[in-house]
């Protein structure tokens, strides 16, 4: 089955319950990042609410997924090559990054803020989930339809710089593209949490600033 040779593609689950799933997603290549540290604090905020949940593991920054080959590319060209597409392999890991999506209930996504936007790892996963005819559906007036159920989503952004605020030096790209990008495919429940400066400010201060974060989580009981 098509299903199960996908799921030997999903890392096991670290945590089990029946009723809540979490995906947790990493994009930083370094093991001590901070957006690694925040985006693990938000999950383990999320289990003190929800102690059995199954938490399941996307590390992009250490296994990262395959940009755009050209077979993706060319399954998604037109209407009768998504069709053949559909039939071998070319679609096959856009299934597998999508089927995660929709058995989790929530996403914590940990990012760095790289050159004011995403990192290209993140780029390449948003690359296979927003796809033609699975996750959204165009109109007749061009407008972009999200086919996926809307769940919260949690998104850790760590950044040497800071561009939110009075203080703000720096364009980000990284919030306005990741609301579109996400909003398009039916997620349009986010939440950012923004921990900015890291090349200049103490770990005392990042770590008081994390925790002012943490409790701005707005979480479902």
């Amino acid at each position: 089955m098509l299903r199960d040779r996908l799921d030997e593609r999903i890392q096991s689950f670290s945590h089990r319950d029946a009723t809540v799933n979490i995906l947790h997603i990493d994009c930083s290549p370094r093991a001590t990042s901070y957006s690694r540290q925040l985006s693990g604090a938000v999950v383990d905020r999320l289990l003190s609410t929800h102690p059995g949940a199954c938490v399941k593991r996307r590390d992009l920054g250490r296994d990262p997924i395959p940009h755009t080959e050209p077979a993706y590319a060319h399954a998604l060209s037109s209407r009768n090559a998504l069709v053949e597409g559909q039939k071998d392999s070319a679609t096959q890991l856009s299934e597998c990054l999508i089927l995660e999506i929709e058995d989790a209930d929530t996403l914590v996504i940990g990012t760095p803020m790289n050159n004011f936007t995403v990192p290209s790892v993140l780029k390449a996963w948003i690359d296979q989930i927003v796809r033609i005819g699975r996750s959204f559906a165009p109109t007749e007036s061009g407008e972009k339809i999200g086919l996926l159920k809307d769940r919260p989503v949690y998104i850790a952004v760590a950044s040497g710089g800071i561009y939110t605020g009075n203080r703000a030096k720096q364009p980000d790209f990284l919030t306005p593209y990741l609301s579109a990008a996400l909003g398009c495919i039916g997620l349009t429940t986010l939440q950012f949490l923004s921990l900015q400066g890291t090349s200049f400010f103490t770990a005392e201060q990042l770590a008081i600033e994390q925790e002012t974060l943490l409790s701005s989580l707005r979480t479902a009981n």
